[in-house]
C-alpha cells in the first residue's frame, strides 16, 4: 500500500475516536441528571432501610451506577428495559457466584464468568452491559461477597436491581417521559418506506447483520420514514416552478393564456378562490396544496411581466421529484 494512502487510512482509524454528537438537548440532560440521583439514592436507602447500616453486604454495588446511566440517560435504549436490568442482573449474578465457587483462580474465574454471562443475556433475550460487572463483582467481590454464596444474588443485586428499576418508573412518569420504552409506530404501516423500500425489506436487512445494533426496529423504521417525509419536504421547498414546468407550445400558448387570465379573473370575483397562476420562482411546496386540496389540475406560470411561460401538472411534480431523487445520490459521491 502506498505510503499515502497508508497515512490516509491512520488518519481515517484516528478520526473514528472521535466522540459522536450528542443529539440530546440540555434540559433532557439535566432530567437525566437528576433522575440518576433520584434513581441512586432511593436505591441505597432502600437498601439501609431493609438491611441497616451494619449488614454485611454493600449497601450500592458498583454495576447500579453503570444502571443509572441506561435507564435514566438513554431509556430508550433495548439495553435499558425492565427485563433487561432485572434478568440481566439476576442471571449474571447466578453465573458469577457459580464461576466463583467451581475454580479457584480468580482471573480463570472472572473470564468465565462474563463470557457465560454475556452468553446467558443473549440466550434470554436480557442484556445489559452492567451486568457483566455484576459477574465480575461476584467474583472480585472479596472474602464479604464470596461468604454471602448465592444470597448475593438476592441480597443485594434483586433488592438493587428492583429498586432502581422502580425508581426509573416513578421519575419517568413524573417527569412526563414514556418508560419502558414504547417503540415508535410507522403511520403507514406496511407502506413502503422509500420506493422500493419495505418494513419487510428492513427486516431482512437487519436480519443479515452480524453485529446487534442498539436501536428497536420499530423505532429505525419510525426514524426512515421521518426521514424520508423531511427529505421530500427539503426537495418541495428547493424545487421551484422554472425548474419542473412543461413549456407550452406556440400553438398551446394562446389558449393557455386566456385560461390563465379567465382564471385570474374568476378568483377576483371569488374572494376566497386560491390563484391559480404562479411564478416561475415559486416553491414547488407552495403549490401541492392546490392540487391535493384544491382539485387544480395544472396551474399557469407567468414570468415577472406575466407572461405565459410554462405550465405545471402534479406529473409535472412528480417528474420533478424523482429527477431530484436521482441527483442527489449523484451529488453526494
Amino acid at each position: 500500500m502506498p505510503k499515502k494512502n497508508l497515512a490516509s487510512a491512520a488518519v481515517r482509524w484516528l478520526l473514528s475516536f472521535a466522540p459522536h454528537p450528542v443529539t440530546a438537548k440540555w434540559p433532557e440532560r439535566f432530567r437525566s441528571c437528576v433522575g440518576a440521583l433520584f434513581g441512586i439514592a432511593f436505591t441505597g436507602g432502600s437498601m439501609y432501610f431493609l438491611v441497616g447500616a451494619d449488614a454485611a453486604m454493600p449497601l450500592l454495588v458498583a454495576p447500579m451506577g453503570a444502571s443509572a446511566v441506561l435507564l435514566f440517560g438513554v431509556p430508550a435504549s433495548p439495553l435499558a428495559q425492565p427485563w433487561s436490568i432485572i434478568g440481566g442482573n439476576l442471571v449474571s449474578a447466578v453465573v458469577g457466584v457459580a464461576c466463583a465457587s467451581w475454580i479457584a483462580n480468580p482471573v480463570a474465574a472472572a473470564t468465565l464468568a462474563v463470557s457465560l454471562a454475556i452468553c446467558a443475556m443473549f440466550a434470554l433475550r436480557c442484556v445489559h452491559p452492567p451486568s457483566g460487572a455484576v459477574a465480575l463483582t461476584a467474583v472480585l467481590g472479596g472474602p464479604a461477597i464470596h461468604a454471602m454464596g448465592y444470597r448475593f444474588v438476592l441480597e443485594p443485586i434483586a433488592i438493587q436491581s428492583i429498586a432502581l428499576l422502580c425508581a426509573a418508573l416513578v421519575f419517568h412518569a413524573l417527569t412526563g417521559h414514556r418508560y419502558p420504552h414504547v417503540p415508535a409506530q410507522n403511520p403507514q404501516p406496511g407502506a413502503a418506506l422509500t420506493p422500493g423500500f419495505t418494513r419487510a425489506d428492513l427486516d431482512a436487512v437487519l436480519a443479515k447483520r452480524s453485529e446487534w445494533l442498539d436501536i428497536d426496529a420499530d423505532d429505525l423504521e419510525a426514524l426512515l420514514h421521518e426521514t424520508q417525509l423531511q427529505g421530500y419536504t427539503r426537495a418541495l421547498n428547493q424545487l421551484t416552478c422554472a425548474t419542473i414546468m412543461s413549456r407550452p407550445t406556440a400553438a398551446s400558448a394562446a389558449s393557455a393564456a386566456s385560461a390563465a387570465s379567465a382564471a385570474s379573473a374568476a378568483s377576483a370575483v371569488t374572494a376566497h378562490a386560491e390563484p391559480r397562476a404562479a411564478s416561475v420562482n415559486t416553491p414547488i411546496a407552495e403549490l401541492v396544496p392546490l392540487f391535493a386540496t384544491h382539485g387544480h389540475h395544472h396551474i399557469p406560470v407567468l414570468d415577472a411581466e406575466r407572461r405565459l411561460v410554462g405550465m405545471v401538472t402534479p406529473s409535472d411534480v412528480i417528474a420533478g421529484l424523482h429527477r431530484h431523487a436521482q441527483r442527489s445520490p449523484r451529488r453526494a459521491a
